[in-house]
């Protein structure tokens, strides 16, 4: 288990409790099990005080939490006959989005996400979930097939944005995200999105224009990092605890502000406590948004789609 900054207490309760259970298992004689059961209690405790209001810059914490489960998770468990997608039939492939054909309770779809990797040497592969403009390309091409084939579109949002390295500005970054925006207002299918994780500025909303939003109970969703407006607004860095409650940027804040459309509860101690539990809740809630959607004309989806985004500014804005 990794621990957070915040968790640090917990941490130091659940390791005597597996210290104890590790001396039991070198020497049988020794009966520890109601001293490591009173401290799993004691832990348990402490885990519902320390996640029963987190800040909303301790929820940024938790979305980042590098074993929390990925995009490529999601579409192990939840997905099923998955044939990936590679390609912008342009430029190159990129490895920080995944997407392809499957099938989610036997039913066709096209699932479209961000990945960031499990480790030092797949995060660098994945450029650590910023996608660059042949990713966004990529995500074009398949909701076009998508849309071509009927087939609804899935798409799980955990990025801290889009790639602002220079080569990316240079094959049209800002372009690119600006089109694949522009694409998911124009297909005729349904469109569900999720935020599993991070969903940051431009590069998130590229992937979440959909019929439904919704998000995990600790992910996070805002025009920049806490890290990144405090730098703008306040020259440093070290002010993240105040952007991070001035952006709005939880679950809660947005399904407020009209945002989103619902929140998906995580187990106790976030989603990289229970991955399994977490997923499958994704997976109930993409099967319950499509569910809505079923069965509507292309035209009405655009046309509800449409006024769902350009009413957004004039909802909530008092709260």
């Amino acid at each position: 288990m990794t621990y957070l900054e915040f968790e640090k207490p917990l941490a130091e309760i659940e390791g005597k409790a597996e210290e104890l259970r590790a001396l039991a298992r070198q020497n049988e004689e020794m009966d520890v099990e109601k001293e490591a059961v009173a401290l799993d209690k004691k832990a348990e405790a402490m885990l519902r005080d320390l996640y029963k209001d987190l800040s909303p810059w301790r929820k940024c914490q938790v979305a980042r939490h590098p074993t929390r489960p990925h995009c490529r998770d999601y579409i192990k468990q939840l997905f099923t006959e998955f044939t990936p997608l590679a390609g912008d039939r342009n430029f190159a492939d990129d490895h920080a989005v995944m997407g392809g054909l499957a099938r989610l309770d036997g039913k066709p779809v096209m699932v479209i996400g961000h990945e960031k990797g499990h480790d030092t040497a797949s995060r660098i592969e994945r450029n650590f979930g910023m996608a660059r403009p042949e990713g966004y390309r990529k995500a074009i091409r398949l909701m076009d097939m998508a849309d071509r084939f009927g087939l609804p579109v899935v798409t799980l949002i955990d990025t801290p944005g889009a790639y602002p390295g220079k080569g990316a500005e240079e094959r049209g970054q800002s372009e690119a995200i600006a089109r694949s925006t522009e694409k998911c207002l124009q297909i005729g299918v349904p469109l569900v999105a999720v935020v599993i994780g991070e969903g940051g500025s431009g590069g998130a909303v590229a992937f979440a224009t959909g019929d439904r939003v919704a998000m995990l109970e600790h992910s996070v969703y805002s025009v920049i990092s806490p890290e990144g407006c405090a730098s703008i607004l306040w020259k440093d860095s070290e002010k993240m605890r105040e952007a991070a409650e001035a952006l709005r940027l939880t679950a809660q804040d947005l399904k407020k502000l009209g945002v989103i459309d619902r929140i998906i509860q995580e187990p106790l101690g976030g989603a990289q406590r229970d991955r399994k539990a977490a997923v499958a809740s994704v997976g109930s809630e993409i099967a319950l948004m499509l569910g809505e959607l079923e069965g509507k004309k292309p035209a009405e989806l655009i046309r509800a789609r449409r006024k769902k985004f350009l009413d957004m500014g004039s909802k909530g804005l008092s709260a």
